[in-house]
């Protein structure tokens, strides 16, 4: 009898899925999701637009009208190309793929979004992780040594940096870009509504940058639509792994639909949340033992006195957090919060009093 440890890879194996716990019932600040829905007359409008969508057909493999549309609304510079994804994590693991020579490395500070190190596992591409300051904030020093020593093909920058929140100072991530010239440098702006800053427009200034995007922070994860925006030089090669038909024709309506709704609905939402990250950090660093780490993006890391009990004493209230903790040793009882809505955030913050006092 053929078994699957005798096919499937040994490290492959080894592995775990990728975890994501069943958040039914509960308030869900685990995820880094936009919790505001489309107003109602949106939502119906765009209902209607799905329903003429045709779903017995094969979708466009490269949408011209949805990839202009996006460069237009999202400022991408004139003479450069977007390859879209099936959310930010086809994207990685399309860059992974072709990138995997015999040898070839994979560089990013950690601790960073976890996908990095899981898409260089997969292509069988050797993962550097370059540890962050104890204060979480990036050792550049450090990152531009282990570039020298191992001439990574691809280099990762989170602009902000999940889990830590960390927004890498422009100056330091000039510096890695000009020692990297053996490497792809892809800047992550997986959350940039809430960051507000861009290497967008700089994009084509350097020979070896692309930067990566998507829309699930902006109140769209549910389509799953991540794109990439560089040089053809870099864009052509790298769509020769994109799996054909990969962005499905609902996610493409919806998209098209949605871009022109960025200024007056979805940029109105990002603000919200921006207010509400200061007030629930505020809140937050007032109660006893907790260390607020500063967050560019729509969550917040924490430090309290016992992770593990922090998550449990939430869970039991109904509210679903990411315990951390575990991840890095520089995360040791960190825990995530995404900000929610105020009533989301309130009853997350009610249950954190009644254990850290």
């Amino acid at each position: 009898m053929t078994r699957p440890q005798d096919i499937i890879r040994p490290d492959v194996l080894g592995m775990t899925s990728y975890p994501v716990p069943d958040a039914t019932g509960l308030v869900k600040l685990d995820a880094m999701e936009n919790p505001f829905t489309l107003p109602e007359a949106l939502a119906t409008e765009l209902g209607e637009r799905l329903a003429g969508v045709a779903l017995n057909r094969y979708p466009a493999p490269r949408p011209a009208a949805l990839i202009e549309k996006l460069k237009r609304v999202m400022g991408a510079p004139a003479g450069s190309t977007v390859l879209l994804g099936n959310g930010s994590d086809e994207i990685i693991s399309m860059i992974a793929v072709a990138c995997a020579k015999p040898g070839a490395k994979l560089l990013a500070p950690v601790p960073g979004f976890v996908m990095y190190q899981m898409s260089a596992k997969f292509a069988q591409l050797e993962f550097v992780g370059v540890p962050h300051r104890p204060d979480l904030t990036l050792d550049t020093d450090a990152m531009l040594a282990a570039i020298a020593e191992h001439a990574p093909a691809i280099v990762y920058l989170a602009y902000p940096n999940n889990p830590t929140g960390t927004l890498y100072p422009d100056a330091d991530i000039e510096r890695i870009i000009a020692a990297a010239t053996k490497s792809l440098v892809v800047i992550d702006e997986a959350y940039q509504p809430f960051a507000q800053k861009s290497w967008l427009s700089r994009v084509l200034q350097f020979d070896n940058v692309v930067v990566m995007r998507t829309v699930s922070k902006l109140g769209l994860a549910g389509i799953r639509l991540g794109y990439l925006v560089g040089s053809p030089a870099w864009l052509d090669e790298l769509d020769k792994v994109r799996p054909p038909y990969n962005i499905n024709v609902l996610t493409q309506a919806a998209a098209e639909f949605m871009l022109d709704h960025v200024e007056d609905v979805l940029e109105v939402q990002a603000a919200r949340l921006r207010a509400e990250r200061e007030t629930l950090a505020q809140a937050i660093a007032a109660l006893p033992g907790t260390t607020v780490f500063p967050s560019a993006g729509n969550f917040l890391l924490v430090r309290v006195p016992d992770a593990d009990a922090v998550f449990e004493t939430l869970l039991a209230a109904r509210v679903l957090i990411k315990n951390v903790g575990k991840m890095h040793p520089l995360l040791t009882d960190c825990v995530r919060l995404t900000v929610g809505t105020p009533e989301e955030n309130a009853q997350m913050l009610a249950a954190l009093k009644l254990i850290l006092k």
